[in-house]
């Protein structure tokens, strides 16, 4: 069943699940206290009330058949996109969403995803000159050192200035305040058909970082501040620490 849409645009949540991973094959339906991770995504993600529905978007066919037996929404896409958001946007698309609709990217590997933060996320779509939205939440100086920490610094409305996984700002004098970038994005559709149409940037190239592929179109992110974090699972023995929080949150 569908949450119900408040009177903002109509928000979308789409799940990209690729079965290949480098780090973890078949991660999407790696056992999670006797689910397959898309399902815990899946439940999490739909208990936001901001989300009108919420899909699946893999290249699998196992992905596909395991989804449908567990009643998630499922859409298959081509198996040759560069990354996940190129997925959103054929699922998106496949969809109809309408040009003004919100999508969210919901990362597919996010089995102890907080609804909140989904929340948090599109609270500033009420505005209609809001393009883009993503999450960061404070780090300790000694977080901010870790290149495997994205950073962020806005400017005074909270809007994105820059993404680096070196520290930033850097402090010349004293203690910093340092944002830690999550990578949850909520898109106007037409602002995702040109994301995903501009092409990698020169930036994004030398990061690695898609994000700034928007900063450098001038397109603006509004970054909203959180104190939830997240925990993903890149590797099997991150599922255990999963398992735990999970319990932890009721939800075993």
């Amino acid at each position: 069943m569908s949450a119900v849409c408040r009177d903002r645009p109509r928000c979308h949540g789409i799940i990209p699940a690729r079965f290949a991973s480098t780090r973890f094959p078949g991660k999407p339906l790696a056992d999670i206290l006797g689910k397959p991770m898309i399902w815990h995504v899946y439940q999490r993600a739909r208990a936001c009330p901001d989300l009108c529905g919420v899909t699946l978007a893999t290249d699998d066919q196992r992905i596909l058949e395991a989804a449908r037996k567990l009643d998630i929404p499922a859409t298959m896409t081509r198996d040759d996109h560069p990354c996940g958001t190129d997925r959103v946007l054929e699922a998106a698309e496949r969809l109809g969403v309408d040009a003004d609709d919100v999508v969210v990217n919901i990362q597919g590997d996010e089995p102890a995803l907080r609804p909140e933060l989904l929340t948090e996320l599109l609270s500033p779509f009420d505005d209609p000159a809001v393009q883009v939205s993503t999450l960061a939440r404070p780090l300790s100086a000694e977080e901010a050192q870790s290149p495997d920490v994205v950073k962020v610094v806005t400017d005074a409305q909270g809007l994105a200035l820059y993404f680096s996984r070196a520290l930033i700002p850097y402090p010349r004098e004293g203690a910093g305040d340092f944002l830690g970038h999550i990578g949850l994005y909520a898109f106007r559709m037409r602002t995702l058909r040109a994301f995903v149409g501009l092409g990698p940037g020169k930036l994004e190239q030398i990061e690695k970082l898609e994000q700034l592929r928007l900063l450098e179109a001038g397109i603006p992110i509004r970054v909203l501040r959180t104190e939830h974090c997240t925990h993903g699972v890149d590797r099997p023995e991150d599922i255990p620490r999963v398992c735990i929080l999970l319990r932890e949150q009721g939800l075993a």
